[in-house]
């Protein structure tokens, strides 16, 4: 995954993109965890909110961006969280010391190629009755990103736009459900497209761009380092969102589907 992240630029919309992760952890049920761990914490506003839930908890944040890592740590001057520096497809649970009760992860298994596999090492690694909690977007179909990728294509830079298009993907949430389900957990899994309303007040120009901004169009913007390479790929990309994504008298629409899981360790897991 690539480090190059801008957290001014993902804070924007923060309480549409909160929204997942409260509704992800209302439905984990421990009640005293000892060690709380959240793989791909970002910026760190919801990882502290783990911290406010369990107060007597030892909580990890794990990114791979050192940008987002030291946003986290300007919001967190009491040190309550421990944030650490590393890739979630390389972390080791017993870099822990010991077995973690709860294990979160919202909005990063998108990014990882092969993230099913990982779901193993991880749901093993938890305490007897842990919990673990995902949550992905799944909208890569969707016009905004469908869009992203026909104006690539029509680029004048389209090859070397290719590679940052290249999507992991995630899978339906039965899939969850099996893979969890076969690791010894009793699993709930389901599927959510929230109809966000952006920008009520009517105070920005593109609202949807400005979303993508913060996440999948990143890569897209990475590779064009020249800059009228870079207007003309938003000056059209931008043109066609707003076509796909009009305004209304409420603001503008803009559904988004996530597929969430929640699996529940017995005390006896399949090795």
């Amino acid at each position: 995954m690539s480090n190059r992240w801008d957290p001014t630029q993902y804070a924007k919309f923060s309480d549409h993109r909160n929204r997942p992760f409260a509704d992800l952890m209302v439905r984990v049920g421990a009640e005293s965890p000892s060690l709380v761990v959240d793989l791909g914490c970002g910026n760190g506003p919801l990882t502290m909110t783990l911290a406010e839930r369990w107060p007597t908890a030892r909580v990890v944040g794990i990114d791979s961006s050192p940008q987002m890592l030291e946003a986290a740590r300007a919001q967190d001057p009491d040190g309550r969280v421990e944030w650490v520096e590393a890739d979630v497809r390389h972390w080791d649970a017993a870099s822990l010391g010991k077995a973690p009760d709860v294990v979160v992860t919202n909005a990063t298994l998108q990014w990882v190629p092969g993230h099913l596999d990982l779901l193993g090492p991880w749901v093993r690694a938890l305490a007897p009755g842990g919990w673990f909690a995902m949550q992905v977007p799944s909208n890569f179909d969707a016009p905004s990103h469908q869009l992203m990728r026909d104006v690539a294509r029509e680029h004048p830079a389209a090859e070397r736009l290719g590679p940052g298009l290249a999507r992991v993907g995630v899978a339906e949430p039965a899939r969850y459900i099996e893979v969890l389900h076969a690791l010894g957990c009793d699993v709930d899994a389901w599927e959510t497209t929230y109809l966000h309303v952006l920008d009520p007040e009517g105070r920005q120009e593109s609202p949807v761009l400005e979303w993508v901004r913060g996440t999948g169009l990143r890569p897209v913007l990475d590779a064009l380092s020249d800059e009228a390479e870079r207007s003309a790929f938003l000056a059209e990309y931008d043109a066609r969102l707003r076509a796909a994504y009009p305004r209304t008298a409420a603001g503008v629409v803009f559904p988004f589907r996530r597929v969430f899981a929640v699996a529940h360790r017995r005390d006896e897991v399949a090795a």
